[in-house]
């Protein structure tokens, strides 16, 4: 692959010449990312008259500055009101919103900002350089592979069930169950639709978000004047640009933690299909097995953000990297730019690389610029984006059930969505009032279609022979982390046990 120092520098001249393009489409992609419903993949859809009537490089540097800052605007709708802007934000929720409420909304969203900046600005520097060894990644990550990382983020259901595990698991279950709905992966038969067309393509996952976390969540507000509690309202009356500083210090004090979640995402992204929500959760599953206090994880911890904001960003480049090298889009947003790629005449795969690397480096390039604009314009504005949980509730939850109404429309255009938005709203809201968990929830509808699908998928090419799960050698290397994932508190906690013991007895 032909890369030179005079191919990135033309590119970093190119982007700096089209800075006020990157602006502007960062600041649509972090509106749209902090939107529930409203993709990327669908703004990037309305543009494309835009996007197809100018060079390619101004459109790809368009693109991917909008792509990438979807990916940063989820977490803020996640921390301030407990609803993620898209499915990779889900995980912020977690530790974002307690945050929140305590007050501490402005650092912690300092510490998503710079968590995402940092985790795409390392994994795009990365894809820049071995681009050529990580590509190759995608080869080795077949159906087996993919059934074992799937069951990674599967396994987050307990950990996030810990409080009370029957009623977890039972969440978790009923997220596979619902799912399971639609027509099934190799016969096509209707499953669970009640003779529904429009469930054939399976339950929407914006539905599904929109109605468990926004709807649900909105009507939970109403039960109290504030989103804060006592001391959030206290801590909020203090606000102040130290605060902001408070949490560049709490994010950079773990860059390690920021770098190697970033990673994560980065290996899960470039896998196709696999995409943010997979990328988040697991990368919250492994920063909360390898932390030295794991039940602090959902009370609102600083690791809690970076972990999921790390990935969740560290996945934008992973997206586009087969894309780019062999021609199979990572995602739906890759899937739209190569439509606009191939319109313009670019041939994708290794070829683009020896005939116009720039645009094949291009894209990295443009990434990199594109967080460090996002970085510089989004930290001043902390401070008065945190004050959205000063909005009274009885003004606030009407317009979080308006604006996600729209969102829940929006991509398919159905009616149907909307009343089955509404619905999961009330189930999202019975699971709060009788404290099962949504997030449990949401795992099962995100990664049980998607486990079914490559479960299925390596039964049928092995001709349903079991085994062929343990024949692939990075998949029992998979296997044996997963299995040391499962163990390992046990075993830490046991060593906490003795260690207690030996010194009440001494």
């Amino acid at each position: 692959m032909n890369l030179s120092f005079a191919v990135l520098s033309d590119q970093f001249l190119l982007n700096f010449s089209y800075l006020w393009l990157i602006v502007i489409a960062t600041t649509i992609g972090i509106i749209i990312g902090a939107m529930p419903g409203f993709g990327s993949a669908n703004t990037i859809i309305m543009l494309l008259p835009f996007t197809l009537a100018v060079d390619i490089e101004v459109a790809m540097i368009f693109m991917v500055s909008l792509f990438v800052a979807s990916h940063m605007g989820g977490g803020i709708t996640s921390i301030l009101l407990n609803i993620p802007g898209n499915g990779g934000a889900a995980a912020t929720c977690l530790d974002g919103y307690p945050m929140a409420r305590k007050g501490l909304g402005q650092q912690a969203l300092v510490l998503s900002f710079v968590a995402s900046t940092v985790g795409g600005v390392v994994t795009a520097g990365l894809s820049i350089f071995l681009l050529p060894y990580i590509a190759r990644l995608a080869f080795y990550m077949h159906s087996v592979e993919m059934v074992v990382i799937l069951l990674f983020g599967i396994t987050l259901i307990a950990s996030v069930a810990s409080d009370n595990m029957l009623k977890g698991l039972i969440a978790g279950f009923l997220g596979l169950l619902i799912g399971a709905i639609g027509a099934d992966h190799i016969y096509s038969t209707p499953r669970g639709t009640f003779g529904m067309i429009e469930l054939y393509d399976g339950v929407p996952l914006i539905a599904v978000l929109i109605g468990v976390f926004a709807i649900s969540e909105a009507l939970k507000m109403m039960e109290n004047d504030s989103v804060l509690d006592e001391s959030g309202l206290e801590m909020m009356r203090k606000a102040s640009w130290k605060q902001t500083w408070e949490g560049v210090t709490m994010a950079f004090a773990r860059t390690w933690h920021m770098v190697w979640t970033s990673l994560v995402g980065l290996v899960i992204g470039i896998v196709p299909g696999a995409g943010a929500s997979i990328a988040a959760f697991v990368a919250y599953q492994q920063s909360r097995l390898f932390s030295k206090t794991p039940e602090k994880y959902g009370t609102g911890i600083p690791e809690g953000v970076i972990a999921p904001e790390s990935a969740n960003n560290g996945v934008t480049s992973g997206d586009l990297i087969p894309m780019l090298v062999i021609g199979v889009p990572g995602g739906t947003t890759a899937a739209v730019m190569m439509i606009v790629m191939t319109y313009h005449g670019v041939q994708l795969g290794p070829r683009l690389f020896i005939q116009n690397p720039g645009i094949g480096y291009g894209v990295f390039i443009t990434m990199l610029v594109a967080y460090a604009v996002m970085l510089f314009t989004t930290l001043p504005l902390t401070k008065y984006v945190s004050k959205l949980v000063l909005i009274p509730t009885p003004v606030l939850a009407p317009i979080i059930i308006a604006f996600t109404l729209v969102g829940a429309f929006a991509p398919r255009g159905y009616m149907f969505d909307l009343w089955l938005t509404l619905l999961f709203g009330a189930i999202g809201y019975l699971c709060r009032q009788t404290h099962f968990n949504v997030v449990a929830l949401l795992i099962g509808v995100i990664l049980g279609p998607l486990l079914e699908a490559n479960v299925m998928r390596a039964l049928r090419i092995s001709g349903n022979d079991p085994w062929v799960f343990f024949s692939s050698t990075v998949g029992n290397v998979l296997w044996v982390a997963l299995v040391l994932s499962l163990l390992l508190p046990s075993f830490v906690q046991w060593r906490r046990n003795r260690a207690a013991a030996r010194m009440a007895a001494a």
